[in-house]
């Protein structure tokens, strides 16, 4: 299982802060440090270094270790840490906490040392949030008493599919495999055309497809009824969204057997978690259906990313193409890992997923100085960026505003930012990094994550003091922001 070419790890291998998982794979295994050395060609002290992460990996130990362990190379490199430690920066973030002066070294080590406590603790806190959302519906409801029942559960279904999506690296094989038959049935190899897609329901199916008039009576996007198999879709959708529609129906109809394991694998057993976790995959199983994986990831390559382009060789909406765009992680042939998101006006994120290593909050806005924000400020125009974390980690991301909803007067839209993007060594691949400079020379904006987790003291856009650094606040001083007067703030004591 442990597979790769030396030049494929040392691509993976560079900066890897992964000392703590490898400490936790030999301590599986019963391996003591000095009998891991030895298998490894390597001092019992120097291995001591790499598991404290005082000490670079090189691309051939990389390779013995996934050997060892009999794991892959691109899972051992995997620093899945990164978003867990921001996440747990961000619960601890809360007011709650304030008191306990808790500070990042206390948070590494607590997820670098035992993850699996971490992600209790974060499940906890999805829980302690999901609850207190509860209360105030129940509150609400109590003075209404022809209210239906509300039904509780421990974390928040949005929550819980996007960890899951996270978990497999937003790539299902099976659906994968399913879109290519359901493809080969259409019998239409360049592209699944509106009218395919309407003969195939019917054929496959029995479902007979109508464009219907919305109005109050129907107010649907789509909508289908199982009784009479008739699937109603809005007249004011978009080709491109019509398109999508029919191809998600098409999952639920042709590939619901392969939804239902995959959720059943997961342990997924809330009603409405599991309800949205066949809605994700249908959307899945549609993008692939549109945009099948090899075709496109070729298509991609050419284009070098070029989204507009690639929307308008498959009919596509701009979001369809970048949620397909994170999909492409087949092993041995995958894309460049990406991240997404998508904010509405008000900041709040409603879909998050990051292969890149950038780290995008779980709860609340993300850093206001990311292009995903600006650009509602020039609606429909892409915008490119290169920014800089606080650890000095890179990334280049594009955003652009879309419209969301249906076309004729007295429709409402709802718009909303997508944000995609990947580390910065790989910007050259992507079209719209030609006209910047690129490498260790190029210009780029200091961002963070969020405000609570922040080093950048100095930033005007600051809405709230970080948690792990003492905000000193004079009321005869003002600096860039409230919380600071001019630079003076100082790390909390370690301990």
């Amino acid at each position: 299982m442990a597979r790769a070419s030396e030049s494929q790890a040392k691509g993976t291998g560079k900066g890897l802060n992964i000392g703590g998982k490898i400490r936790r794979l030999r301590r599986d295994k019963n391996l003591s440090q000095t009998a891991l050395a030895e298998r490894l060609g390597v001092s019992a002290s120097y291995l001591n270094l790499i598991e404290h992460n005082k000490r670079k990996l090189t691309a051939t130990l990389l390779l013995e270790l996934a050997k060892i362990f009999d794991i892959d190379f691109a899972h051992l490199a995997d620093d899945d840490e990164t978003q867990l430690f921001a996440d747990i920066m961000d619960v601890l973030g809360s007011e709650m906490f304030e008191d306990l002066d808790l500070t990042n070294s206390d948070v590494r080590a607590l997820v670098e040392t035992v993850p699996n406590v971490a992600r209790a603790l974060l499940h906890m806190h999805d829980a302690y949030r999901k609850s207190q959302a509860d209360i105030r519906s129940l509150a609400a409801r109590a003075i209404d008493a022809e209210a239906e029942p509300v039904i509780l559960s421990a974390v928040a279904p949005a929550e819980a599919i996007s960890d899951f999506v996270q978990e497999h690296v937003n790539y299902f094989e099976d659906l994968e495999l399913e879109a290519e038959r359901v493809g080969r049935e259409i019998g239409i190899v360049e592209t699944q055309s509106r009218d395919a897609l309407v003969d195939y329901l019917h054929t496959a199916h029995d479902v007979e497809t109508a464009l219907t008039r919305v109005g109050p009576d129907f107010p649907y996007q789509r909508h289908y009824d199982s009784e009479r198999r008739v699937l109603r879709i809005s007249e004011r959708l978009t080709t491109g969204s019509r398109r999508f529609q029919l191809a998600h129906q098409i999952g639920l109809l042709s590939a619901g057997p392969v939804i239902d394991m995959l959720l059943m694998e997961a342990n997924i057993k809330d009603r409405d978690t599991r309800a949205l976790g066949k809605v994700a995959l249908a959307n899945y199983f549609a993008a692939a259906l549109l945009m099948p994986y090899d075709r496109f990831l070729e298509s991609v390559r050419e284009a070098r990313y070029d989204i507009e382009l690639l929307q308008h060789r498959f009919t596509a909406e701009f979001e369809q193409v970048c949620h397909r765009l994170t999909t492409l992680n087949k092993p041995g042939n995958a894309g460049i890992p990406l991240h997404m998101l998508r904010v509405d006006v008000a900041g709040n994120i409603s879909k998050r997923f990051s292969l890149s290593g950038l780290p995008i909050p779980r709860h609340g806005e993300a850093c206001a100085r990311w292009n995903v924000y600006s650009a509602f400020m020039s609606p429909g125009v892409i915008q490119a960026q290169m920014s800089e974390l606080p650890d000095g980690m890179r990334y280049f991301c594009i955003a652009r505003s879309v419209r969301k909803g249906g076309a004729g007067h007295g429709s409402e839209p709802r718009i909303v930012s997508i944000g995609i993007g990947c580390e910065a060594k790989h910007a050259a691949e992507m079209v719209y990094s030609d006209n910047m400079i690129l490498g260790a020379d190029a210009k780029a904006a200091p961002i963070g994550v969020n405000c609570r987790i922040c080093d950048r003291m100095d930033c005007p856009q600051r809405a709230h003091p970080p948690v792990h650094l003492r905000a000193r606040i004079d009321e005869n001083m003002r600096g860039p922001s409230p919380y600071v007067a001019g630079a003076s703030a100082e790390p909390l004591p370690t301990r």
